[in-house]
């Protein structure tokens, strides 16, 4: 269909709303993004009309919920491409599947295994690593970044070696939006044969992944980043490392069959989702999965790269504001700061005129100390965001720098 950002805000309550009397102006999309009616509805209507528990009733309610919530695993697949359902994992989101994937790791690494990050990382996708190497002595090494946010691809070659094990990257920075040559990334690694874990969470609320033209052996992402519910995620593993890592977490669902003497373990991808799931957080990122296609990446992709171009003139016109992350390959994040200002003094004089972004170091402390800052302002746009609003950020902004200065 037609791209009409217009229509498309009818379709987010929220947007609606005012904040301090004045309208809402969301730009914190990269912390999570806005959820439209046809989601909110489809988890009214989970509890409504066929709330029941899945996959071990033959009562009614039972199998509608196990449909939908299998449907929504279907939806999926095909959206990021992915060869088998199976190889789809719901989680409680990015942070839960990466560290199951860690844990997974603690057997098959030893002391003179490597493994690398990259410099550009949020927290999650650090600090599980490091908990990795505490308990097996590896070595964790860091891809490191230059001025503009880049990764240096040239350091990335000299880190691989024969004892490099794993490889984990983000997609899309967080905290400034550079997207990061993951193809080539994943190639280098393997050439090496070392597997590679993608944090997807930045990049799939912006583009659409082809996980088997990737060729990625395990990626991540969280349904709220998706205009879906909190609390949900996916994780992708190719069938071969899923069948060779241990179960996350013991329970039912789980289970082939338990006795006091031995338990056997279920097959995929039963096997890493023990206990009661997130069923109306599943069946809503699935709707959530449904609505973005709707739209189309490729329109979502189109208006959100205007933005950026339009918000980054407007920005840098003002005396003193540096934006961090100027990489030619970004999405339509701008972290940035103003000479003399701490980021949170203006995040909150932009707060009272109703625009919400946000400030701090966005759980990326590593980028800001490269930078040797405190943290940025971060504007994040999405697809219903419009030049309006970027406007109006403009507009607060140099309103908040003529009170602090």
């Amino acid at each position: 269909m037609a791209f009409n950002v217009q229509e498309i805000r009818n379709d987010f309550p929220i947007l609606q709303r005012e904040v301090n009397g004045k309208p809402l102006v969301y730009l914190d999309n990269a912390a999570t993004a806005q959820k439209p009616q046809a989601v909110i509805d489809c988890i009214v209507d989970y509890y409504s009309t066929y709330n029941a528990n899945i996959h071990r009733g033959v009562h009614t309610l039972s199998q509608e919920a196990t449909d939908a919530y299998e449907a929504a695993r279907k939806s999926v697949q095909e959206h990021f491409n992915i060869k088998h359902d199976h190889e789809v994992i719901f989680t409680a989101g990015t942070t839960h599947g990466i560290n199951l994937v860690a844990n997974g790791f603690t057997g098959f690494l030893s002391e003179g295994d490597e493994i690398i990050v990259s410099a550009l990382e949020h927290h999650s996708n650090i600090v599980p690593w490091q908990m990795l190497c505490e308990r097996t002595g590896v070595q964790l090494k860091v891809i490191p970044i230059d001025e503009k946010g880049v990764l240096v691809l040239s350091e990335y070659e000299k880190l691989l070696s024969e004892n490099t094990k794993l490889v984990f990257v983000n997609h899309i920075s967080n905290a400034l939006g550079t997207i990061n040559p993951i193809a080539k990334i994943i190639e280098m690694a393997h050439q090496q044969g070392a597997a590679v874990l993608v944090d997807g969470a930045q990049a799939c609320s912006h583009i659409k992944p082809d996980l088997q033209a990737l060729d990625v052996d395990f990626y991540v992402t969280s349904a709220h980043k998706m205009c879906g519910p909190t609390g949900v995620g996916m994780l992708y593993g190719k069938e071969t490392w899923l069948n060779k890592l241990p179960p996350y977490q013991g329970g039912g669902e789980m289970i082939a069959e338990v006795t006091f003497e031995k338990t056997t373990y279920a097959g995929l991808p039963h096997k890493f989702e023990a206990g009661t799931p997130n069923i109306a957080g599943g069946i809503a990122f699935g709707a959530a999965i449904d609505y973005l296609n709707t739209i189309g990446f490729d329109q979502i992709e189109a208006h959100e790269h205007e933005l950026l171009t339009y918000a980054t003139e407007q920005l840098t016109a003002i005396e003193g504001l540096k934006i961090y992350g100027t990489g030619v390959d970004k999405t339509s994040v701008i972290s940035f700061n103003i000479e003399g200002i701490h980021p949170y003094d203006i995040g909150t004089i932009v707060d009272k005129l109703g625009i919400a972004v946000r400030t701090g170091h966005h759980c990326a402390q590593p980028i800001m100390d490269y930078y040797k800052i405190p943290g940025t302002v971060r504007a994040s746009f999405a697809f219903y965001n419009t030049k309006e609003e970027v406007d109006a950020l403009v507009a607060a902004v140099k309103k908040a720098k003529t009170m602090l200065t």
